[in-house]
């Protein structure tokens, strides 16, 4: 089997990143590897689609740091092949990175991945999910019991509103970006630099009010889901708490959280069931929920990460059930002669 890693970057790549974990997984298992970053499409006139593909120089590496080395090296080739070479297309970027500095690469993953999908080959998560997932406002469309409640606007009045109304405290954060960028928590409409920090974080566009929750002091839990379920093996779960920095809100790891070990509780695996049927519906194969309390903060459906520290806390690598899973798509794939459509592909 040859995977395709769609990424935003080679050079941004790193070795605590989830994909090049992935990428080890699927070498370990025998398959070929490459990766596709946002320039790498070619749709020729006779509407044939491929892909400039990054592929490795010498043995194939069994360290992160080598891979990462390799897929650097000037020697690592750039092979130019049909799309139909390739048997899974892995989209791992974030659009966020992209949105800003190069527009036009934001979403070129789920585009010409929709030309994949016509061409015969696996696509995950399915870009059509994907497509109308670009930005938070995804999250409006599970049930409301599973999510804080919300306010978007670009209004400072309404915002102003929403927080009156919520005594607690309120996020307020972009309706577009992760890593926990421009996140802040508003105590009331009183707070000094309300203006300043409205028009920080309205730059990106819309904003996202949500009620505060006290309980987020203590970090968020992130989980894995596959296929719709939560990943586990032998007991084990895919998840960790990630615990804020002293006098910070956001537990994001680009934010200086900490990772720690956590206990998936039944309330979190009774939350985690309420969200399968829609991301079952939209073809989500690999998502991260972070969780705190009885509330989902934020579902990460385009490149969740954090499977290195599950691995280090846990002593469960979960990189390569993902690989089997893929595996298994493939064979149901050959098994039904290409009629099932990729987004019910995508998760079974």
């Amino acid at each position: 089997m040859r995977i395709a890693f769609f990424v935003n970057s080679i050079e941004g790549e790193a070795t605590y990143y989830t994909t090049t974990w992935l990428a080890l997984a699927a070498l370990a298992r025998g398959h070929d590897v490459c990766y596709v970053m946002p320039g790498d499409f070619v749709l020729r006139s006779d509407d044939s689609l491929l892909v400039r593909a990054t592929t490795l120089h010498g043995p194939k590496p069994k360290k992160p740091e080598t891979l990462l080395n390799a897929l650097k090296d000037e020697r690592a080739k750039i092979r130019t092949i049909d799309v139909n070479e390739i048997d899974v297309l892995f989209l791992r970027n974030d659009p966020s990175e992209d949105a800003e500095r190069r527009s036009w690469a934001a979403y070129a993953g789920v585009n010409f991945g929709r030309l994949a999908v016509d061409r015969g080959v696996i696509v995950v998560n399915d870009p059509t999910g994907l497509a109308a997932a670009q930005n938070k406002l995804y999250f409006q469309g599970f049930p409301e019991v599973v999510r804080p409640t919300s306010l978007i606007s670009r209004s400072i009045e309404e915002i102003r509103g929403f927080i009156d109304a919520h005594p607690d405290g309120v996020i307020l954060k972009p309706l577009q970006g992760s890593g926990g960028k421009n996140v802040f928590k508003i105590s009331s409409r009183e707070e000094a630099n309300l203006n300043q920090i409205f028009e920080v974080a309205s730059g990106e566009g819309y904003l996202i009010a949500q009620t505060y929750l006290p309980e987020a002091t203590a970090g968020d839990v992130r989980l894995f889901l596959m296929n719709g379920r939560p990943l586990a093996r032998d007991g084990v779960y895919a998840a960790l708490r990630r615990v804020p920095a002293k006098g910070d809100v956001r537990s994001n790891m680009h934010a200086r959280g900490t990772p720690e070990a956590a206990t998936v509780t039944p309330e979190i695996l009774t939350l985690a069931e309420k969200l399968r049927p829609k991301l079952v519906e939209d073809g989500m194969f690999l998502v991260g929920l972070d969780i705190v309390g009885d509330k989902i903060l934020e579902i990460n459906v385009y490149s969740p990460g954090a499977l290195p520290e599950i691995a280090a806390l846990c002593g469960v690598d979960f990189s390569e059930d993902i690989i089997i899973a893929l595996e298994n798509k493939l064979s149901i794939r050959q098994l039904y002669s290409g009629t099932l459509s990729n987004r019910a592909l995508a998760t079974l």
